[in-house]
């Protein structure tokens, strides 16, 4: 049996395949890198300004690595966010006059997965199941159809032949069905970089064998508010007001905010570089009262600096997370600049988001008509996870269930590959 399952996730993807050394039926994770069987989900266009060869592209880390090395061109990061918006069908630029079109980067990064999952197997792969969120947009039908249609053809350029989609949650749900004694009711929490999805699924040892889950699913519900939302509301909060924003100009009037929106926002940092945008802000130079905003908004603008602010976030959030403090080296905007960072500024700066996550971890067992206190067990999976206050505020919704925690990052993958088999084995 040649097939794959592949978790295409906004931050971090990975990819199952048949387990050939083990039972029929049994998935193993493919190492992507290195020993890792989770990669991000990354790609770096690399241009030579000298010259007219195409770009040469780089995945995950390597992809990290060579922007954060400074090499020219575009690193291209939460990809699946622009599934469902109108930027998908759009090209972009990434440097030396070439542009290249979101949906091709989707492709690009699905086709260096498919590669990766052939050479692990070590057969041609053709058919394949792609995780997917409950919803890519929340309530538009008609977008959220229209993104899974756009993920579907990136994946057929590449070669997939046969494809099916399973919710992601559900994927959880078959994985952490494989430890459970008796029949339970399961509340999948799988919070990751994009979106923050739910379902309520009935597992038991007894149900594990069956193809067609649908019955056992008795609801799904999910928001799109997760990690990198967090990371936003902590960059605004923790590293561009040293850019000025909610600064004020000289009569007092607080500066405009779009551009601090856009460069805490991943897939729109790039539209701040462009030289008319460039040439708008330069002009904004008598907006503000403290000169040193402006100046360090245009450094961080001129030098492209948009990700490796994002990325100060991202590790400020860690820091708080795991210590309740953080102090923010910001000293690639000025020497010896930084800001400080505690544990209650950051939860009241999420609180929104968190409270947001939650109510959707009640409304999806409201929508099954099953009261809080019947629940099992809550599953949790998926990068966000790693944050305890989020988890702590869900479980408290919830006091009869248990805790369970799955592998963070692979828990999806190791459910869809589960589902691939049976689905595959099955057809023949």
């Amino acid at each position: 049996m040649s097939f794959c399952a592949i978790d295409f996730g906004t931050s971090n993807s990975a990819v199952a395949v048949p387990d050939q050394a083990a039972a029929a039926g049994a998935t193993r994770l493919v190492a992507l890198e290195g020993p890792q069987p989770t990669m991000p989900t990354a790609v770096f266009y690399a241009v030579d300004p000298d010259s007219a060869a195409g770009p040469e592209l780089h995945y995950g880390r390597a992809a990290i690595a060579a922007y954060v090395d400074g090499f020219d061109g575009r690193l291209m990061r939460s990809m699946k966010s622009v599934l469902g918006s109108p930027l998908v069908t759009q090209d972009t630029d990434i440097g030396a006059g070439h542009r290249v079109k979101y949906l091709d980067v989707i492709a690009a990064f699905l086709r260096r997965l498919k590669a990766q999952a052939e050479g692990a197997h070590g057969a041609p792969i053709t058919r394949a199941v792609l995780g997917r969120p409950v919803f890519f947009v929340d309530e538009d039908a008609a977008r959220d159809a229209a993104a899974q249609a756009s993920l579907e053809a990136a994946a057929r350029s590449v070669g997939f032949e046969e494809l099916q989609f399973q919710y992601e949650p559900i994927a959880a749900a078959l994985d952490h069905e494989r430890t459970v004694q008796g029949e339970e009711l399961v509340l999948v929490a799988d919070i990751g970089g994009g979106t923050s999805d739910f379902s309520l699924v009935r597992v038991g040892p007894k149900r594990a064998a069956r193809l067609q889950r649908q019955d056992d699913i008795l609801a799904s519900h999910g928001v799109h508010v997760a990690g990198t939302d967090f990371d936003r509301r902590i960059e605004l909060l923790s590293v561009l007001p040293a850019c000025g924003f909610k600064g004020r100009g000289p009569g007092g009037r607080e500066v405009p905010s779009a551009v601090y929106f856009d460069l805490a926002t991943w897939h729109l940092i790039n539209t701040v570089y462009t030289p008319p945008r460039v040439a708008e802000l330069r002009a904004m130079k008598d907006f503000y009262a403290d000169a040193n905003q402006h100046r360090r908004l245009m450094k961080a603008v001129q030098e492209r600096l948009g990700h490796a602010l994002g990325a100060l976030a991202e590790g400020a959030k860690i820091d708080v997370a795991s210590s309740g403090q953080a102090r923010v080296d910001l000293s690639l905007l000025e020497p010896g600049l930084f800001s400080e960072l505690d544990e209650p500024q950051a939860l009241q700066a999420l609180d929104a988001d968190l409270q947001s996550i939650a109510d959707a971890a009640v409304e999806t067992v409201r929508r099954a008509g099953v009261a809080p206190d019947r629940v099992d067990a809550l599953y949790f999976t998926g990068g966000s996870t790693g944050l305890q206050p989020l988890t702590s505020r869900i479980a408290a919704a919830f006091p009869a269930a248990r805790s369970v925690r799955g592998e963070r990052f692979a828990s999806v993958a190791q459910g869809l590959g589960l589902h691939a088999a049976r689905c595959f084995q099955a057809g023949g």
